[in-house]
């Protein structure tokens, strides 16, 4: 059986660098083709093959399928919500066009999976907002929920059409130590992390009572490579799971932060992303994927902030 060969989109992005490098220590580095718009940093370039790549190529991307005959296409590249809302029209063509060019492929039988993320921006104010459900109102008020949203529907479209294995997650605000966020309303729980360590305070762009869905990043990449192994017949979701770990509010961060670092101080300047945060639910009910694919966190609250910490201190 010829191995699998990993085409990840979008490489050098916060979650892409991180999973590049978890999948090139499973299949082998010559197998995980790592390719982005810019180049990424010193690990991801020197362990492994690394093409320069737009997303929005098709002719690009379909050469780097056949080149290096790729079996699965990871597609990251995203304009995120915050990034997203500054330039409409260029966030919608980044997010749309590159998952054409991805499902076409499949579609045509050039690749065999696609795994394609989505996001809990593609809830709105109308949504349940606690213990959000996989199937319930969807009304998105962002530029990157309203993409997210319309993505989930032509995911789900080409695997019913044409039979396309497409798998997706809605990602909760990803956390990590290892990489800057990139744009996202959930980034606030990355840089408190960074101010606490380097200046003791930290002002908070959302409210302190502001609940979101949250989760470590070694837990997101998890779930990501867990749903891509899961053997076909355990998919019923063609349009993406609901995917959670934890939720809190700065305020309860900061409380957490302060049991390592007792003089750490935040305080509070909510701006244009308190309003994105708002139409966002304050936890996800992901019982599906947990019964489906037997999807399982290990990081809650008190693990991440000392896993942060810890890894933060170590980098610098």
């Amino acid at each position: 059986m010829n191995p699998k060969k990993i085409l990840i989109i979008g490489a050098a992005g916060q979650i892409g660098s991180e999973l590049t490098l978890k999948l090139r220590g499973k299949y082998g580095n010559e197998n995980v083709i790592a390719s982005d718009i810019k180049e990424g940093g010193p690990e991801l370039m020197e362990s492994g093959p690394f093409e320069i790549a737009d997303a929005k190529d098709r002719e690009n991307i379909n050469r780097l399928v056949n080149h290096y005959e790729i079996t699965d296409v990871y597609l990251m590249a995203a304009f995120l919500s915050a990034t997203a809302e500054k330039v409409p029209m260029k966030a919608w063509e980044l997010n749309m066009d590159s998952l054409f060019i991805v499902l076409d492929l499949a579609k045509d039988k050039k690749i065999e999976k696609v795994f394609w993320p989505s996001s809990i921006a593609v809830f709105g104010p109308s949504t349940p907002k606690e213990a959000t459900p996989q199937t319930t109102v969807m009304e998105p008020t962002t530029v990157y929920g309203i993409s997210k949203q319309t993505g989930e529907r032509w995911c789900e479209y080409y695997f019913r059409k044409y039979g396309v294995d497409v798998r997706s997650l809605r990602y909760p605000g990803i956390i990590s130590y290892k990489t800057l966020p990139g744009g996202g309303t959930t980034d606030y729980a990355v840089e408190i992390f960074h101010e606490a360590l380097k200046t003791g305070t930290y002002i908070s762009f959302l409210k302190e009572d502001t609940a979101l869905p949250m989760m470590f990043m070694d837990d997101a990449i998890k779930a990501t490579i867990d749903i891509m192994e899961a053997p076909g017949e355990r998919i019923k979701v063609r349009s993406s799971y609901n995917l959670s770990a934890m939720s809190f509010t700065p305020k309860e961060l900061a409380a957490e932060i302060k049991k390592e670092l007792p003089r750490f101080e935040i305080s509070y300047k909510p701006d244009f992303r308190q309003e994105i945060a708002d139409s966002w639910p304050g936890s996800i009910d992901d019982s599906i994927a947990r019964e489906e694919w037997y999807w399982e966190h290990e990081y809650d609250l008190p693990k991440l902030t000392k896993a942060m910490l810890q890894g933060l201190k170590v980098e610098s």
